[in-house]
């Protein structure tokens, strides 16, 4: 962006007087999207304690309130105004807090928001993100904006980890290079960057010190790591972190699987039997015209070799229905690669056109009535599957970190190996257990469990 246009979008003053005359003391951050938003969240809640500021609960109580916005779905922009009108609203006492736009939405769209709302009083891309602090005192004499790429690392500006719970996100790697058609992420986190491995094993070790038992490393092609190790060697490096329990690593692309990865799937034993590896499609011919850069063929090739390396590793997968010209033919060899892979889990949405990535402008756009139906019957056949892989697990030994309450007294919630919501009842168990049971009962989204003796515990 220029600087005429940063100038131009930051002509309007800001018009929060109560905002700008007072420091502000609590803030409140709300992320949407994907788990890369949710770190970065934590890491902006990092920024603003480091500045004496307090995390609150709920925006209604925040003298800052950011709206971590993801691009990637439709009418992502659209719940941020929705936000942002009842944000403008007067309280009682005539304050609102001061609004932060930050994300991919504020990466994409800054000039629009700074048109269509002024009451915003600072944008902030995703890389920009390590400038809050600085922004927000801008702020209190004109709006202030951020939505440049860098070329110095925003890590580097960050803050140490405040965390303190048994699971943590660590982002490893940003930005892609392999530009699908359908997608806005080149265009909003820049190419594809990896984090030096040093810092990562430090910035991990400091989580474990803080009680973090399982790390799930993070990127918009995570495999795609290239730090001085790639991301098997990072992972072989993180496992011999004393007190790191378990690892995971999430969103994967099929063209960076290579075999020193799915090696470490069968050698590493603090590597969960869980891999996320969206294929969007099971016709190599959409695959085709989204730029995948992989076919149905190649695809099912890969989780061969990753079941012969762990033979109960549990899939999941993303998959995007109506993408432009998909036929009846197309759609239905998506529904045969869910029922032949058997995913433990999936995402799925309707293609929903995003400005600026070349499906916008293809020709044959799907109807929105024949992609709604197609999306019911993939969801429920993703819906059986995901039961089944659950029923399938009865009788399975294993052990749950357990992460959170559950709904009822003396429950609580981890999570499998594979990655599935499990309830344990366990008198004297705590958050950050890692517990051994027995999975007895199976539901479309979780598993009930029973606890093993010590004995019992000592033999699985």
């Amino acid at each position: 962006m220029t600087l005429a246009a940063k100038a131009a979008m930051a002509g309007a003053v800001s018009t929060n007087d109560s905002a700008a005359n007072r420091p502000a003391k609590r803030f409140h951050v709300k992320s949407f999207g994907c788990q890369m938003n949710v770190y970065d969240s934590e890491r902006m809640g990092d920024l603003l304690s480091a500045e004496g500021m307090t995390a609150v609960d709920s925006a209604e109580a925040a003298d800052v309130v950011v709206l971590n916005t993801c691009h990637i779905r439709e009418k992502a922009a659209e719940k941020l105004y929705s936000d942002i009108g009842r944000l403008r609203r007067p309280r009682a006492d005539g304050s609102r807090p001061t609004i932060v736009a930050a994300g991919c939405v504020a990466q994409a769209e800054g000039a629009e928001i700074a048109a269509r709302a002024p009451d915003v009083d600072v944008i902030v891309g995703p890389l920009a993100y390590h400038r809050l602090p600085q922004l927000l005192e801008q702020a209190r004499q004109q709006r202030a904006i951020d939505i440049d790429m860098p070329p110095v690392p925003k890590f580097d500006a960050l803050p140490a980890r405040r965390i303190r719970q048994a699971s943590a996100f660590l982002t490893v790697q940003e930005g892609c290079d392999k530009f699908c058609t359908f997608c806005v992420v080149p265009y909003t986190r820049g190419p594809e960057t990896s984090r030096p491995a040093a810092d990562l094993l430090r910035e991990a070790e400091g989580l474990v010190a803080r009680g973090v038992k399982e790390i799930t490393l993070l990127g918009q092609n995570v495999n795609a790591y290239h730090g001085g190790l790639n991301l098997a060697g990072l992972i072989r490096a993180l496992a011999a972190i004393d007190g790191l329990e378990r690892i995971r690593y999430t969103t994967s692309h099929p063209r960076d699987m290579d075999d020193d990865l799915i090696a470490a799937h069968a050698e590493v034993e603090k590597l969960m039997p869980y891999l996320h590896l969206p294929v969007q499609s099971g016709s190599s011919r959409i695959l085709k015209a989204m730029n995948r850069a992989h076919t149905r063929e190649s695809y099912l090739a890969t989780l061969a070799r990753l079941r012969a390396a762990r033979p109960d590793i549990a899939l999941s997968g993303d998959f995007i229905v109506g993408f432009p010209g998909e036929t009846e033919a197309d759609f239905e060899a998506t529904l045969r690669i869910v029922a032949e892979v058997g995913y433990a889990a999936a995402f799925s949405f309707k293609y929903s056109i995003r400005p600026g990535t070349p499906a916008a402008t293809m020709a044959d756009q799907v109807p929105e009535d024949v992609k709604e139906e197609r999306l019911a019957r993939l969801q429920a056949e993703i819906a059986r599957q995901s039961l089944a892989f659950n029923q399938a697990s009865i009788g399975r030994r294993c052990t749950v970190l357990l992460e959170r309450p559950g709904r009822k007294p003396g429950q609580l919630i981890g999570k499998t190996p594979w990655l599935q919501s499990a309830v344990v009842s366990l008198p004297g168990a705590a958050i950050g257990d890692l517990v051994a049971v027995e999975i007895v009962g199976a539901m479309p989204n979780s598993v009930d469990t029973i606890p093993l003796s010590p004995s019992e515990s000592a033999a699985a």
